[in-house]
């Protein structure tokens, strides 16, 4: 962003003087979008925590809120109001125009409105009412992985269970306060070797994945690519935004599915350069507006596949076009649940979508430990899952393959996947990994036949290492001779 502003100030010296650019530039013309968004990142959170996470009012505000500078009112009151009978939230003086509403729906979680909608606009949100919530079987009593039902933990002679404990306790005794583990998972040969929760947590605590979500959207596009009804190298297909008279064919057309999977469209940055909780996705995220119409309105700046940047709107495109391959409806609002979802255990996950009903696959997805370790251990079988294979092994290869645009940086990025970067010799090379804002991580270690899942709620500077993580963790756990590597 700043060499954007330099570049405009310089096209500009013949009529402003550098006082008055100074000025111009310390202005922040984004307030408003500042407090709208701000008003609703508490909004969505605290509807989610209190309705999807089952979270009480204080849990909420002591760690779903902490990543906040100035969160609206204390658990006492404030400029906020809870409404358990119709499971909705309101931050903000409501008759304010910067007042921001989210209500819980069925299947779906939380969704966002908009400033100028009331609680007489809630039923009128999208629904899973056609998709079955519950399973056919009971999970309680149904062995893992399918099920909750874990009798004994394995024990085997080769793990070295005080390592175990001391890469848990590294886990969960951190240096800095900011950094706050609410679960880690271990799972090796299949099965939980451990498994820890933090107080007020529990195994049924579903909580947001943030940017975990993406790596679950590649997996769905990933079966329709195998499926043939989308292609990796092959356009896009969206109608993009604004539509441009005249017969010459837009720019945007030569973006391919591997190029936003990549975070290599090319698109002009609304998410990066500072800007996260001011403009892009933010405004679909936290606002209300819509999350597909946003992804598909910037404009083409760099030539596709030649610059990694990491914006949520990439993976948004990606959803768009596997919502045009379903066909929109049912038959995309079921397929996350219908084809991933039951088909490995998963019954304590949901999506969000926006108010449109466009799945927010870049972040809005709450899930547990247990569902995120399900995940995991479908990549570490190679993508079968009892005898069914779910996903190919060329879609594996793709997501865990570095992404052209990062060799600079250390081919730190695959498919909506994280690698091991290139100056990491503590882990193993070919370990990938899911990564969510806020500490949400599912690492796999195919060299290890072994899956970690750490859930967290860090805030202010953060900084827990996934890879520092699967270091402490292996050193309980030996290289396994297989051909996973």
């Amino acid at each position: 962003m700043r060499r954007i502003t330099s570049l405009f100030l310089l096209l500009m010296t013949s009529t402003v003087q550098p006082a008055q650019a100074a000025q111009s530039e310390s202005f922040d013309y984004y307030a408003d979008n500042r407090q709208l968004i701000q008003h609703g990142v508490q909004a969505v959170l605290m509807c989610n925590g209190l309705f999807t996470s089952n979270r009480t009012l204080q849990q909420v505000f002591d760690q779903e809120l902490a990543y906040l500078s100035a969160p609206v009112g204390t658990v006492k009151g404030g400029a906020y109001k809870i409404d358990s009978s119709q499971k909705s939230v309101v931050v903000g003086e409501a008759a304010a125009d910067n007042a921001v509403r989210a209500a819980f729906r069925p299947g779906i979680g939380c969704v966002v409105m908009p400033p100028d909608q009331t609680e007489g606009d809630i039923d009128a949100l999208p629904v899973l009412s056609k998709v079955k919530t519950k399973p056919a079987y009971d999970p309680s009593t149904t062995p893992w992985p399918m099920g909750d039902l874990v009798e004994t933990q394995l024990r085997s002679s080769k793990i070295d269970q005080t390592a175990l404990l001391a890469a848990s306790d590294w886990a969960f005794e951190r240096p800095s306060k900011e950094q706050v583990t609410l679960s880690l998972l271990v799972v090796h040969k299949g099965q939980i070797i451990h498994e820890r929760y933090a107080d007020g947590v529990g195994v049924d605590t579903r909580t947001r994945t943030w940017s975990t979500a993406k790596s679950i959207a590649a997996t769905l596009i990933g079966m329709q690519v195998d499926a043939g009804k989308l292609a990796l190298d092959k356009p896009l297909n969206i109608d993009w935004l604004p539509e441009l008279e005249g017969e010459a064919s837009d720019p945007r057309d030569q973006i391919t599915l591997r190029h936003v999977l990549n975070m290599s469209s090319g698109l002009y940055p609304v998410d990066s350069f500072g800007r996260e909780y001011v403009t892009g996705s933010g405004l679909s995220y936290w606002a209300g507006t819509s999350s597909v119409d946003g992804a598909r309105s910037r404009g083409l700046v760099r030539k596709p596949g030649t610059f990694w940047d990491y914006e949520n709107y990439d993976t948004l495109l990606a959803t768009y076009a596997m919502k045009q391959a379903l066909g929109g409806g049912n038959a995309y609002l079921s397929y996350p649940k219908r084809a991933l979802f039951d088909k490995i255990g998963m019954q304590n996950t949901l999506v969000s979508t926006d108010r449109f009903g466009d799945f927010i696959f870049s972040s809005q997805v709450y899930s547990n430990a247990r569902d995120l370790a399900r995940f995991g251990l479908l990549y570490l079988q190679n993508g079968l899952w009892n005898g069914e294979r779910l996903l190919s092994k060329d879609w594996i290869e793709f997501v865990r393959t570095p992404a052209p645009a990062t060799i600079e940086r250390g081919n730190i990025y695959g498919g909506q996947f994280w690698l091991v970067p290139d100056h990491r010799k503590d882990v193993p090379a070919k370990a990938y990994a899911t990564a969510g804002n806020r500490g949400q991580y599912v690492v796999i270690i195919p060299s290890h036949d072994t899956v970690i899942v750490r859930r967290g709620l860090d805030y202010g500077k953060q900084g827990f290492n996934r890879w520092d993580l699967t270091r402490e963790v292996l050193k309980a756990i030996p290289k396994q001779p297989s051909d996973k590597n």
